[in-house]
Order: structure tokens, then C-alpha cells, then sequence
């Protein structure tokens, strides 16, 4: 599997090649007949097979249209307002599969590619005959949301004229990681998961459990904001306003802190889905 995330005209481009040992034809039809899409595919498809055709899913509640279709080797259709375009080229006697997923919420990528990754798998295994249970399909998926997230530079956080800030897909919902941070502040006292050494705390400036603490930092304030993300997982956004000469020291720092909680995340019981 390879992939890329790249943009183009302003939205997020996910790119993800893999090689299946089925011809093209075979492939194709996996892509196409909604029999074989329900094998694979995250949601029952009904499709009007051609350019300007409609295409129907489970979710969301409203269709899709067919953008481009060159049977068998390209076809393209909207989806929830996102564009997905496959591409099926003839390999020896396999193939090579290329997806490509145009979307707007670029932080939310690494949680696409490990859906993808796991419907890749899917397909692959329907193609093969075989109906493994889905826990082998795909892989564990906060290993996969990890893998990701890293592959894709989401991980490394960025610097502008007033600090740092990241933003990242969690595994766990805003509830379990504010509790896994520390918890609520205890009067003037921010909890230790939320802070970095190099910048002792300062007083809590606005506290709204479980979605958002503030604080200063010295000569700084430090934001972490939790909001519903892509998944059953929260959206991490982290900003710390620092001086210039701080600023690296912050990036490399607030990394590291990250990077740790998604290991305390992962280790953490998934609570049960409504």
C-alpha cells in the first residue's frame, strides 16, 4: 500500500495505491455491481451506471451523482460532498487499484486512510472467496488512525507568528481523554496531562469540561479544545501563544506530550457504541 496526501484547488487529496492479484474485469465488477460493493464497501450502494447517473447510499441521506466512467478502468462519484475516483490499471496478471479521495477536512485523513485500509482488505479477501471475521480484515484500528497519522506528517504540528498549534484525530471521545489528562482543575491547580514542564502553569483562564481548558503558560497561554471529530473519536486542537524563541522547544514538546496520550488512549477500554 502506498499513500499521499497532497491538495489541490484548496481541498485535501488522499491518494492510496494497491496491487491485487485479480484481473481488471474482476476488479471492476467488485467496484461496480452493488452485490459485490456490499461485500466491502462502508454503506449498500444503488447506482444509475453512467456519467451524470445517480448513486444511492446508506449514509449520508442523500445521493451521489457518477462523475466519470471508463469501464473498466475508471469510476468516479460524489459522496456526502466529498469526490471518489477509482482507478483500475492492469498490473502482470493482477492489478493495480488507485483511489483517490477529495475531501475538506484534512485532519480528518489518517481516519479515511485507515477506513480505506480496511475496506482494501475487505475487498481483497471478497476477491479471494474468502470471508475472514472482521477483526483480521483491517487490523486493529487505533494502530492503523496511529499509523497514519504519522505516514501522513499530521503528527508534527506547525508554527505561526503568534506560537504552535496541532490538531489531530483521537481514538477515544472527549469524556475519556479529559479524564485520562487529569480531569477537571482543581481550583487555581492545572491538572500535570495538560502541561509540559519547560512551561510551569499558570491559573485555569476558562474551563468547560470535557471540551476545553485554557491556561497561561509564562509569557504564554496553552488551549486544548475537544470537539467531535471524524469516528467515535474527539478532534484535539492545541495552540500555545509563546515567543519566538520558545516556539521550537513548544513544537518538539507538545509532540512528544501528544504522541503520549494517544499510547494512554490505546490502552484505554473503548467505551460501548449507542
Amino acid at each position: 500500500m502506498r499513500e499521499s496526501l497532497g491538495m489541490e484547488a484548496g481541498r485535501s487529496v488522499l491518494r492510496m495505491e494497491r496491487r491485487l492479484a485479480h484481473p481488471p474485469e474482476k476488479v471492476w465488477r467488485a467496484l461496480t455491481e452493488p452485490d459485490d460493493l456490499a461485500r466491502w464497501f462502508p454503506s449498500s450502494v444503488r447506482v444509475d451506471l453512467r456519467v451524470g447517473g445517480e448513486i444511492r447510499f446508506d449514509f449520508p441521506d442523500e445521493p451521489g451523482v457518477v462523475t466519470e466512467l471508463d469501464p473498466p478502468r475508471v469510476f468516479a462519484f460524489t459522496w456526502g460532498g466529498e469526490l471518489l475516483r477509482w482507478e483500475v490499471r492492469a498490473d502482470g496478471e493482477g492489478s493495480l487499484l488507485l483511489l483517490t479521495h477529495t475531501f475538506d477536512d484534512r485532519y480528518g485523513a489518517p481516519s479515511f486512510a485507515a477506513g480505506w485500509h480496511t475496506c482494501l482488505n475487505a475487498m481483497d479477501t471478497a476477491l479471494r472467496g474468502s470471508s475472514p471475521p472482521p477483526s483480521e480484515e483491517g487490523g486493529d484500528m487505533d494502530d492503523l488512525l496511529e499509523t497514519y497519522i504519522e505516514k501522513l506528517g499530521l503528527d508534527r504540528g506547525v508554527t505561526d507568528d503568534t506560537g504552535v498549534r496541532f490538531e489531530r484525530q483521537l481514538s477515544r471521545p472527549a469524556a475519556v481523554v479529559w479524564q485520562t489528562l487529569g480531569g477537571d482543575p482543581a481550583g487555581d491547580a492545572t491538572p500535570e496531562g495538560f502541561t509540559l514542564p519547560r512551561f510551569p502553569p499558570g491559573r485555569p483562564l476558562e474551563v468547560k469540561p470535557p471540551h476545553l481548558l485554557e491556561y497561561t503558560a509564562g509569557a504564554g497561554v496553552v488551549r486544548w479544545e475537544l470537539r467531535p471529530g471524524t469516528g467515535h473519536g474527539a478532534r484535539l486542537t492545541l495552540t500555545h501563544t509563546c515567543p519566538p524563541g520558545d516556539r521550537e522547544t513548544a513544537l518538539t514538546g507538545w509532540r512528544t506530550r501528544i504522541a503520549h496520550l494517544a499510547e494512554q488512549l490505546a490502552r484505554t477500554p473503548k467505551p460501548p457504541r449507542d
